[in-house]
């Protein structure tokens, strides 16, 4: 347990050192009392406080109203999934022999909010400025990635306005695959720009969002190619 713990705290960039906090953030309350349910509603309070924090920093003249919304956007159980899938949380927790059975490592909202109880058990074991580097390292390339201007608009609208103009035809998008159980599936999806010869994929906790996903990594693929003419 200790060498599992050791790749996570890696991950993380943190060492507890109270493992015992550690272990149960990463216990659901299928598997005892002494579970993650406090940690997380901790954690869900430092993560919203520091992503505010980096988002104020960043854009110091967008409105209360805006910044709420971006913030809403950044910190929702899709996000949080897949931050936890990056991270391998799923092999770590502890669970019921029930949610073991019923796919529960993989549930999404499991996962998220393992996660967000990750967070409290650092703040409990070395205070906010360390809960805060470990929010700042899994959310920097996301809020850099913000551009103000486009706030409100999806991805999968961003994509379309980026064509249209350029007489490229509208996306299409496919599903691949389909993981996990009826409750806690996993979706695969494909986006297709034809007139660029561009395929691009992304995976949520709904066929939306990971469409969403596909249609980012589609704008960013585009931004780069743009980029590499303009250096030309």
């Amino acid at each position: 347990m200790a060498a599992t713990f050791g790749r996570l705290e890696t991950r993380l960039g943190h060492a507890w050192r109270d493992r015992d906090l550690l272990a149960q953030a990463l216990t659901h309350r299928s598997h005892g009392a002494r579970n993650n349910e406090r940690l997380e509603f901790l954690g869900d309070g430092v993560l919203n406080c520091v992503i505010g924090l980096m988002l104020y920093r960043r854009f110091p003249t967008l409105p209360e109203g805006r910044l709420s919304r971006l913030r809403a956007n950044l910190v929702n159980q899709d996000s949080l999934h897949e931050i936890a899938l990056r991270l391998d949380l799923g092999s770590h927790l502890r669970l019921g022999e029930g949610e073991l059975r019923s796919g529960g490592a993989r549930r999404p909202s499991i996962l998220a909010d393992a996660f967000e109880s990750l967070l409290g058990a650092a703040l409990l074991d070395a205070g906010f400025d360390v809960a805060e580097a470990i929010i700042e390292r899994q959310f920097a390339a996301r809020v850099d990635a913000i551009d103000p201007n486009h706030q409100g608009k999806d991805a999968k609208t961003r994509l379309q306005e980026w064509l249209q103009p350029r007489r490229l035809g509208l996306p299409e998008y496919h599903l691949i695959d389909t993981a996990g159980q009826a409750h806690a599936q996993t979706f695969h999806v494909e986006c297709r720009v034809v007139g660029m010869k561009l395929v691009t994929r992304g995976h949520g906790s709904s066929r939306k969002a990971a469409e969403q996903m596909a249609a980012e990594a589609a704008l960013a693929a585009l931004d780069d190619a743009a980029g590499d003419v303009d250096a030309r």
